[in-house]
């Protein structure tokens, strides 16, 4: 592969629900991972809702984005496909769909939605997985009822029914930071009367106000407080997505644990709401560096480089969690590599996303011999421990599935994962990508 494309349609595993790993390495080479999901996400509403025609290159064409892209279609929007990871979007007014739109897994597409469909002059539904019906929405349907929005739920979860209601702009305080939540409710605010700021707990991810900026809609940041002043209508874009750090997260930790491995990954947002895992593990004696080189719908885009190294253990908590919310099941295999104790607090979030994150990834770790001691909030474990090779369950949670694959690499003996085929949810071709930097999975 050439390290200055990600090719998503490259060779799959004979079962892609079934990933089997030989421990091994160095993992060396440069490559991309795909485009980052949450931009791909918001490429998509944000060009539905635009004047004219975006075009959008580096798209990821995973579970997640195309269930938020058929949706959009669903509301009447055209989107045109030249290749899988090239979209056409022709934004104009979004038209009552004939039954609900159904978000299968996506968590983000459903929270975004939700803001959007707010504000529509016709009734929606917002649907999903059994998964999916399983996340909580309260935390978004709240906001947008003082908001105005005429929004019923199943006790707090989706299915979501909107009924056309007048918005109009509020100041909100996050009781916990949540880019899905923030961004639900300045969506909402396009369509209110007055502005509508939203007031932070701590650093959240800010993809959804640098891209509204990029189409020229009106913000105002100030510290923690993000002013929406609706009015101004959004212009179309053309923008090339860049890498997801959350994807890059695998294979830096990977190398990172792997001796003698040395790897570049191109082309890789580096928003720095999102490089808490770097930080983390510069302090655990990481050897990762960041370059920027660009710039991509707001965000910063550059090269990550990566060696192994001895890492010590560490204490994670406060701002930094948010900032790597996505990369603590990642993060749990690099502490299991390193020397001494880690302990994370502040990491509830972690038991709301696809699966309990905390009590899954201990669980199947445990199946290949690991000691962790979980906190309603995090964990605590002392390292480096010994893993040896075992069947493992992916829970159709894809972060858990590439995490558990990470650990496979560092076993003693093969291992096999079941319940894989959620990868592709956010990392189509990752068991590829592992094979040409030197991994042997089938």
């Amino acid at each position: 592969m050439s390290p200055t494309s990600f090719d998503p349609s490259s060779a799959q595993p004979v079962d892609p629900d079934v990933l089997r790993l030989a421990p091994g390495g160095p993992l060396r080479g440069t490559t991309r991972v795909p485009g980052d999901k949450s931009i791909s996400h918001r490429a998509i509403l944000f060009g539905a809702m635009a004047s004219g025609i975006s075009r959008v290159e580096g798209w990821l064409p995973a579970g997640d984005t195309t269930a938020t892209l058929n949706a959009v279609r669903r509301l009447g929007i055209t989107i045109e496909r030249p290749a899988p990871t090239a979209l056409i979007v022709h934004g104009g007014a979004f038209q009552p769909p004939d039954d609900s739109l159904n978000l299968v897994n996506a968590g983000t597409g459903i929270r975004l939605l939700a803001g959007i469909m707010a504000g529509q002059p016709f009734p929606s539904t917002l649907d999903g997985s059994e998964q999916l019906r399983r996340r909580p929405m309260r935390r978004v349907t709240e906001p947008l009822e003082r908001m105005g929005a005429c929004v019923s739920s199943a006790g707090g979860y989706p299915p979501l029914h909107f009924e056309p209601a007048p918005l109009r702009g509020i100041e909100y305080a996050l009781p916990v930071a949540s880019a899905q939540v923030k961004s639900a409710i300045l969506l909402a605010g396009l369509f209110a009367e007055g502005p509508t700021t939203v007031v932070e707990s701590g650093p959240g991810r800010d993809h959804t106000e640098r891209l509204l900026s990029a189409m020229g809609a009106e913000l105002r940041v100030d510290g923690g407080r993000v002013t929406l002043i609706p009015g101004r209508p959004l212009r179309a874009l053309g923008m090339t997505i860049p890498g997801d750090f959350s994807s890059a997260a695998f294979l830096i930790v990977a190398t990172s644990i792997l001796d003698g491995s040395a790897v570049t990954l191109e082309h890789v947002s580096l928003n720095p709401t999102r490089t808490g895992l770097v930080d983390v593990l510069a302090a655990m004696g990481a050897d990762v560096t960041m370059e920027v080189l660009g710039e991509a719908g707001g965000d910063p885009v550059g090269r990550v480089t990566i060696r192994s190294a001895s890492l010590r253990g560490v204490e994670v908590g406060g701002e930094t969690v948010v900032r790597m919310i996505d990369e603590f099941p990642a993060f749990m295999i690099a502490a299991l590599r390193a020397e001494g104790q880690t302990t994370v607090r502040d990491a509830r979030e972690l038991r709301v996303k696809e699966t309990d994150r905390i009590a899954v990834m201990a669980g199947e770790l445990r199946k290949m011999g690991a000691v962790i001691l979980e906190a309603e909030d995090g964990f605590q474990l002392s390292g480096p421990q010994p893993l040896h090779g075992a069947t493992l369950d992916g829970h159709d949670d894809h972060r858990i599935a590439m995490s558990l694959a990470i650990a496979a690499l560092v076993a003693r003996g093969p291992s096999q994962i079941e319940g894989a085929g959620c990868v592709a949810d956010s990392f189509p071709g990752f068991a590829a990508t592992l094979a040409r930097l030197g991994v042997d999975v089938h």
